[in-house]
């Protein structure tokens, strides 16, 4: 897939499905949970964009079904029947990318930022230089099935939105 660089050539929507799952760079950032800070006082309802006044916030706690070293998924085939809430990326709902952190490759590529230097593709299948450039969740987490729930906020952290290149 490296050889053609297919995501140079084609928009997300025009990828294949395989193409479509390379693109992922395995971060695990998606796997946090999020919180919107919203002046409402009305109940949440799903947008597909942030209110004016709204701001999502990334928390450390991640998914009980994501394993911390390799950041990807313990049941990735299940994912969605074990957790309801799992959001699946796909070409249909990428209007929603906003809630995506900002080094998500689906997203850099959506907003024509392009594949950043240490995405997997471009370091012959290694995440090691994204470790290294600290983009990853590994060493960063603690699991949703470890934190009350009225104590999420107390999680709210900065380091999920860095990006770089």
């Amino acid at each position: 897939m490296l050889e053609n660089q297919f995501w140079l050539k084609k928009s997300l929507e025009q990828m294949s499905q395989n193409e479509w799952e390379a693109i992922c760079d395995g971060c695990g950032k998606c796997c946090l949970n999020t919180l919107i800070d919203s002046e409402y006082d009305d109940e949440f309802t799903v947008t597909e964009q942030l209110r004016e006044g709204e701001e999502l916030l990334f928390t450390s706690i991640a998914c009980q079904y994501l394993d911390e070293q390799s950041c990807g998924c313990s049941d990735y085939e299940n994912r969605q029947t074990l957790v309801p809430s799992c959001v699946k990326l796909t070409k249909e709902n990428l209007a929603s990318i906003f809630f995506m952190p900002p080094s998500c490759s689906y997203r850099r590529l959506h907003e024509g930022r392009g594949l950043a230097s240490w995405h997997p593709l471009l370091n012959n299948g290694s995440k090691e230089k994204m470790h290294q450039l600290d983009i990853s969740v590994q060493g960063k987490t603690v699991k949703d099935c470890d934190v009350d729930f009225d104590d999420f906020d107390l999680y709210v952290a900065q380091w999920p939105m860095k990006d770089c290149d």
